[in-house]
């Protein structure tokens, strides 16, 4: 029975560090496409570097990614950029992929 128990808490710890992991990556994702964004509304660095943070927290609203792109979508509408929700998403897909990329990196 024992042996069963530690193969129980091995999954559990590797689940737990695998939801951290994804976690971090997200914020990334959310922090690069963040910089983006400000890049195309035209802000200065500090407003970037407080748009990205905005653009992170944003992502605690609610689960998934639709509260991010409502954000990202009507953040860069307001300031005149020509974007659409597709737009939007192919952004986040491209930072998603860069963030992970900048963690396998970070771990060699």
């Amino acid at each position: 029975m024992n042996s069963f128990q530690d193969r129980e808490r091995a999954f559990e710890a590797k689940f737990a560090a695998d939801e951290d992991l994804q976690f971090r990556i997200t914020a990334r994702r959310n922090r690069l496409v963040g910089h983006w964004a400000a890049q195309q509304m035209g802000l200065t660095p500090e407003e970037t570097e407080a748009y990205a943070k905005s653009v992170v927290q944003a992502d605690f609203e609610e689960a998934g990614d639709e509260d991010v792109i409502r954000k990202l979508l009507g953040d860069l509408v307001s300031a005149g950029v020509d974007i659409d929700e597709l737009g939007v998403r192919t952004a986040l897909e491209g930072k998603m992929a860069e963030a992970r990329r900048q963690f396998i990196e970070e771990s060699n």
